[in-house]
């Protein structure tokens, strides 16, 4: 497995050998081993979750505050996305910083983000599956939403034209999420 480093250095992308031949392909899309030693730390995964999205579709900013953060190991395996992570430990010099990278089932590769970072991301390819692994349950009383399109982030996106769920239309700014709690 290759293991790169993004412009934010805790945000990894991993990218799996593949062995193929005429009968399809065959890749380990999880190490334990691999992975902690990558990040640096003993991480444990508590939950899986698969999502399904049509073009357009654009799922986040999404985080929720701890102790209930969750670090993500995010994989597309049907069609593809621009998956989108935003830096908001409050300690951290890459604060309100973000990293994004396009995840796709041919390139197979999978962005680690961990606690500490809002996620979201847009479906590029008519739709798409995507898997991820949580280090924290879900937890609704402790989840919160940025606005995909706020100017203080100033995330590139492929497209403005997106579908947004009824909470993400009601996410709130940066700057008012962010001088209305704690520290993280």
């Amino acid at each position: 497995m290759n293991v790169t480093k993004t412009e934010i250095s805790d945000v990894l992308v991993f990218e799996p050998k593949v062995f193929g031949d005429e009968r399809g392909f065959f890749l380990e899309s999880f190490n334990q081993r691999i992975f902690e030693e990558a990040v640096g730390k003993e991480i444990h995964f508590v939950q899986d979750n698969h999502s399904k999205s049509s073009k357009g579709v654009l799922r986040g900013l999404h985080f929720q505050w701890a102790p209930h953060s969750q670090g993500k190991l995010i994989r597309c395996i049907s069609g593809a996305i621009f998956d989108v992570a935003v830096d908001i430990r409050t300690n951290s010099l890459s604060f309100g910083k973000w990293v994004g990278i396009e995840l796709n089932a041919e390139n197979k590769k999978q962005l680690w983000i961990p606690d500490g970072f809002a996620h979201g991301f847009l479906t590029l390819s008519d739709s798409a599956e995507v898997l991820y692994k949580t280090t924290a349950y879900y937890s609704p009383e402790h989840e919160c939403s940025i606005q995909w399109d706020d100017n203080d982030i100033g995330i590139s996106w492929p497209t403005s034209d997106v579908i947004l769920s009824k909470k993400d239309k009601e996410s709130k700014k940066f700057t008012e999420v962010f001088n209305s709690r704690k520290k993280i």
